[in-house]
């Protein structure tokens, strides 16, 4: 994996202040940002053509968690070739298993990685994928 490459994130939770941050952490990380305040608004993004490389989804958001969010990328092909990546504060089990059925490729509980650790699983995940 080229280190300079500038990878394309989609990041989508439902709170304005994570995502800010986050975009910022990652912006300043050489990655191209691109964020979403919930699911609605990830999937119109997605179904206007937007590609990205790497998309970072929570889990409990409102009208549509990030799993129904994760079927329906799948059911509707949308960003076939995007590592899925989960950012949750719902570290069980089951909800890591659920994750890795819908094709996520990584799965971060919130709580227990700052910000650049969240970077650094980031960059992790990309590299194991690459090989």
């Amino acid at each position: 994996m080229a280190e300079d490459k500038k990878y394309k994130i989609l990041i989508i939770d439902d709170d304005s202040f994570l995502i800010d941050m986050y975009a910022l952490k990652f912006s300043e990380s050489n990655f191209d940002v691109e964020t979403a305040l919930g699911s609605d608004l990830a999937l119109d993004k997605l179904n206007n053509g937007l590609n990205p490389d790497i998309i970072l989804v929570d889990i409990v958001m409102p009208k549509m968690d990030g799993f129904e969010l994760l079927e329906k990328i799948n059911k509707s092909n949308l960003a076939q070739n995007a590592r899925k990546i989960i950012l949750s504060n719902r570290g069980q089990k089951s909800d890591i298993e659920r994750g890795k059925e819908l094709g996520a490729a990584g799965y971060i509980v919130k709580a227990s990685a700052t910000p650049s650790e969240v970077i650094t699983q980031v960059r992790e995940i990309l590299k194991q994928e690459s090989l």
